[in-house]
């Protein structure tokens, strides 16, 4: 019988250079869902500030505080990537692990967002979308969740059942942009 053997998402796959962009796997640790219990938002948003000095993240937006990101994933919805969930929060919200779901990518470089922009339908500039800023959209056809990190970097968050196809998407995308700039 043959040995299973643990591997990430994107295993041989990744990182890709092209032009000035790079593509790269990011070890988020562990992706938490957290979702409030009706009425329990406020309570929620406390346990989370006691245990990692965040709250419960408003629609759109992220924050990170020492190795712990929180980032809005839906309506009511956030994940926590980084730490194990502090027990407490379980009072108050569903909390799921979805670490083995999800390919975390980072695509970095000076104008990111023009790569982006061929795969993406959400204007991802920084004067709209600034640092802190994350969105649920598609990716071509691929469910992602977009975050910025900063001015040149963007986390994406996609279905590990569809990372080779998201990293061939932004592949063919910088590839592109690289070639019309004759990078």
């Amino acid at each position: 019988m043959g040995e299973l053997e643990a591997r990430s998402p994107c295993d041989g796959l990744l990182p890709i250079t092209r032009g000035g962009w790079t593509l790269s796997e990011v070890d988020t640790g562990r992706i938490t869902s957290i979702a409030p219990f009706a009425g329990q938002e406020a309570a929620l948003s406390g346990a989370l500030q006691t245990a990692y000095g965040l709250g419960f993240p408003e629609p759109g937006h992220s924050a990170e505080e020492d190795g712990a990101r929180i980032l809005w994933s839906g309506r009511r919805q956030a994940f926590l990537l980084g730490p194990e969930p502090d027990a407490a929060l379980a009072r108050h919200a569903a909390v799921t692990d979805q670490s083995d779901g999800w390919a975390a990518l980072h695509l970095s470089g000076a104008g990111c967002e023009a790569v982006l922009a061929r795969l993406v339908p959400l204007d991802l500039r920084a004067e709209v979308f600034a640092p802190g800023c994350t969105a649920r959209s598609l990716l071509q056809h691929c469910h992602v969740s977009v975050t910025r990190l900063d001015d040149t970097g963007f986390l994406i968050l996609g279905y590990r059942s569809m990372a080779g196809t998201l990293v061939h998407d932004l592949d063919t995308a910088m590839s592109s942009l690289a070639a019309r700039s004759g990078a």
